[in-house]
């Protein structure tokens, strides 16, 4: 693994864990060059469902996508990178589990806000928010309203 500070080639690992209930190796690792600490994420690469966006495009899935989506609506949230970690993992879980080649976008959103739903209800609200494009206020207070049905 190259160090991302100095790009050194030699790096070692000082302490391994498992995280995202088992499905990934967390591994804290020094530059023996720079002396940088990092963090690197391992898991298995398997196939996921080509994505069909609303214009009839497909496209790969992309983790990187999905993450970025995740951690704008958990910016400045208590949730911690491991459970955002755990969450790709079971969204990916999720969507494996269909056996489908191909995924229309909307179904990809809709297990996402389910796992935001259940990590933070304004995270979830504020993903829900650009995803179904709200236009005024009665649309947030509707799906808040939806969402406190559900949990009480």
């Amino acid at each position: 693994m190259h160090c991302p500070f100095c790009k050194a080639q030699d790096t070692k690992v000082i302490d391994s864990r498992l995280v995202a209930e088992g499905e990934q190796v967390r591994r804290r690792r020094e530059c023996l060059n720079c002396g940088e600490r990092f963090t690197t994420y391992e898991g298995a690469e398997l196939v996921l469902p080509r994505i069909v966006k609303q214009n009839g495009n497909r496209e790969p899935f992309d983790e990187r996508k999905l993450r970025a989506g995740l951690q704008r609506a958990l910016e400045k949230r208590p949730v911690s990178v491991e459970d955002i970690e755990a969450a790709i993992v079971r969204i990916k879980q999720v969507l494996r589990a269909t056996g489908e080649r191909e995924l229309d976008s909307r179904r990809v959103g809709e297990v996402v806000m389910d796992e935001l739903r259940e990590l933070d209800e304004v995270a979830y609200v504020r993903f829900a928010s650009v995803y179904r494009s709200f236009q005024d206020l009665s649309e947030f207070r509707s799906e808040i309203d939806r969402l406190e049905k559900k949990g009480g």
